[in-house]
């Protein structure tokens, strides 16, 4: 069975959204939707996507769908979910979320009541370094953690192809900071405390540039999470990122150019995970784009009734908490123990 879906928005990611999905069988997508038919025009035509539409209540009363997925602001999210929602329809949407907890926390009722799966496309901890990484973790050779540092640091100038990230309120913390933090969770379990301080360095933008984010996790583990735009060092390889871990027996290491070092009494074993390469993604890009790819095929195993996805938005929303928290803490200099129910 073929799957029918729907791309809403036509931004700089889209292209890349879609030629994810193009790698996978089993769907099509039959309309993009952007509120300047020329972008739709413009997105529709390289893929052979049949219709365009500027206005979703349109699409989604005249289209025969399964799914809708979202690619737009983040503000607008919630109300196209609901509108998907309302229509019977599942829903794929970007991250951040939503605006803030409750509104993310609002999201993931509505589709609970409509019976509708609403599930997050958070890519990054489908990168191929990063899930070898894990895999080796888990093997355990350097015993139990107690301590890691997850670090994103580099001087990329990703204003220059999203100029409006200048203008948001938030913007590393749930720019970065959704995928990084989330990252944390995928490695080390939930948070139990969370300590966060933030900086604007450049000065002119209106949000964080840079951040830290301190945690405790899982079986006891002190997690820091480092993130920023605004520092130039040797080692920065946008937009890799880099994980050490120590163990009890051990040191494991993710750092540059994709190598994975592994430190016990025997010595240290190394080994380089580059990801793939597709012919559509941006080089500057590619890791990224290329983990757009299999975190689509857990998706759609999900939506084809094959499996649960690791990134559901009631998983992900435990996610929006360490983000939305960080900001608290930050502003507070406070401790939170991250996890209270957020109100609609």
């Amino acid at each position: 069975m073929t799957l029918r879906f729907a791309m809403l928005g036509a931004g700089f990611w889209s292209a890349f959204q879609l030629a994810g999905w193009h790698e996978l069988d089993g769907l099509e997508c039959v309309a993009i939707c952007d509120p300047v038919q020329a972008k739709a025009e413009a997105r529709a035509q390289p893929f052979g996507v049949p219709r365009v539409y500027t206005d979703p209540a349109e699409l989604m009363a005249q289209e025969t769908l399964d799914f809708v997925d979202v690619v737009t602001p983040v503000e607008t999210h919630r109300p196209l979910v609901e509108l998907a929602a309302g229509h019977g329809l599942h829903v794929v949407c970007q991250k951040p979320m939503g605006v803030d907890l409750a509104e993310a926390a609002a999201m993931v009722r509505t589709c609970e009541q409509a019976g509708v799966k609403l599930l997050i496309n958070e890519n990054w901890r489908w990168q191929n370094p990063l899930r070898q990484f894990k895999r080796q973790l888990d093997a355990g050779a350097i015993g139990q953690p107690f301590r890691a540092r997850i670090h994103y640091v580099n001087s990329f100038p990703v204003f220059d192809n999203q100029p409006f990230l200048k203008s948001l309120d938030q913007f590393i913390l749930t720019d970065i900071g959704s995928h990084i933090l989330d990252t944390a969770r995928f490695l080390f379990g939930e948070a139990h405390t969370l300590y966060a301080q933030t900086h604007r360095v450049h000065p002119d933008i209106q949000g964080e540039d840079v951040a830290t984010v301190m945690m405790n996790m899982g079986d006891n583990i002190t997690v820091t999470c480092e993130m920023s735009y605004a520092s130039r060092t040797e080692i920065e390889r946008f937009p890799e990122t880099y994980v050490y871990v120590e163990g009890r027996d051990g040191f494991l290491e993710l750092g540059p150019d994709f190598w994975i070092r592994e430190t016990t009494t025997q010595g240290t074993l190394a080994k380089r995970y580059p990801p793939p390469r597709y012919a559509w993604a941006d080089p500057a890009y590619d890791l990224i784009h290329s983990s757009i790819v299999p975190c689509q095929a857990n998706l759609l195993c999900d939506l084809q009734g094959k499996g649960t996805a690791e990134t559901t938005g009631a998983d992900n929303l435990k996610t929006c908490q360490l983000y939305f928290g960080a900001y608290e803490s930050a502003a507070s200099n406070t401790v939170l123990q991250p996890g209270a129910s957020p109100s609609a």
